[in-house]
């Protein structure tokens, strides 16, 4: 069913009480944070909650995070909560860190994808944390693109994959990070990352006393966070790693960290902040491909490392593929 999806501005404290009146009235709304954009449903509104999977179009036993407003919003959501956690969160919350705790029997299983564990964050934006303070309770908020698109980092990404389907999108401009939290698993010893993001394991281990291992997944593995299973953050446009300018077609479009200056190939700037935003430029542009240029520099930088692969078609080597016609 197609709906006006209203455009409100965050800077507005008007726009921002109505996005909450909407999210309190079961409706889903777009928020910003620090990293994406999320769409947004009250925790405990499971209908709202199962109409996120629907607009997304979003495999059900992909779950979800929660986004709570304080500290004290997290009690409501986890339990057996270890003193690790609240060390944590003074060090790094507000901010793009979600923890994977055990999950409160009053949170609905569709929130966890029937995971006994729940993912949960304080967002660093304090107009997010007063939209979710006005609207009565914590949200989950995945991001706010269709399953599998890359992550919208700007309104207008929301509009492109959900405008007509959604109440509204509350706009604070483009993300300040640009790429989705760091997940730490705390119901493992040790803790582990889950989802490498913008907080990385050398950060941890101030808290924790040792770097958390990333762990690696199946795609067969039921997933206790996002990230975990499905091929991610992909643009329509094929995206093709190479470690060298040599085996990139004459034409093609190069994203790269490097200074380049090259008659031969198109170049625009890699980094965690413009990622998305140049996938979803090549879709508009109608690119017949993207290629990553793997520097070392992108290869230590696990966060995008990640998302890049994800996004890769399986992976695949721009020396694997033939000329561009």
């Amino acid at each position: 069913m197609s709906t006006e999806t209203l455009h409100l501005d965050a800077s507005d404290p008007a726009d921002v009480e109505r996005a909450a009146t909407l999210l309190a009235a079961g409706k889903l709304v777009a928020i910003p944070t620090e990293t994406v954009y999320g769409l947004a449903a009250r925790v405990f509104a499971p209908d709202a909650v199962e109409e996120i999977f629907r607009v997304k179009g979003r495999p059900m036993d992909n779950p979800l995070i929660v986004h709570c407003a304080t500290e004290s919003d997290i009690e409501l959501i986890a339990t057996e909560i270890p003193p690790v956690a609240w060390r944590l969160l003074e060090r790094f919350a507000p901010g793009p860190l979600t923890l994977v705790l055990h999950r409160h029997l009053r949170v609905p299983s569709i929130v966890s994808a029937g995971s006994p564990s729940v993912a949960v964050r304080i967002p660093a934006l304090e107009v997010t944390r007063r939209l979710i303070a006005l609207a009565g309770e914590p949200v989950v908020a995945p991001s706010a693109n269709r399953s599998g698109r890359p992550s919208p980092t700007r309104a207008e990404h929301v509009f492109e994959d959900l405008g007509g389907s959604i109440a509204a999108v509350l706009d604070a401009g483009p993300c300040a990070i640009g790429i989705e939290s760091t997940v730490l698993n705390l119901t493992v010893e040790p803790a582990t990352i889950v989802r490498p993001g913008a907080i990385e394991a050398v950060d941890l281990a101030e808290i924790l006393g040792y770097e958390p291992p990333i762990a690696h997944h199946s795609d067969t593995g039921a997933p206790i966070a996002p990230g975990m299973k499905y091929r991610h953050y992909a643009p329509r446009t094929p995206v093709f790693l190479t470690e060298s300018l040599e085996t990139i077609p004459t034409g093609a479009l190069v994203l790269t960290t490097t200074s380049l200056e090259s008659d031969r190939v198109r170049v625009r700037p890699l980094t965690r902040q413009t990622l998305y935003d140049e996938f979803r430029r090549a879709d508009r542009e109608h690119v017949p491909a993207i290629f990553v240029l793997i520097t070392p520099d992108v290869r230590a930088d696990r966060a995008l490392m990640n998302r890049i692969e994800k996004a890769a078609v399986s992976s695949q080597r721009a020396d694997d593929i033939p000329p561009m016609s």
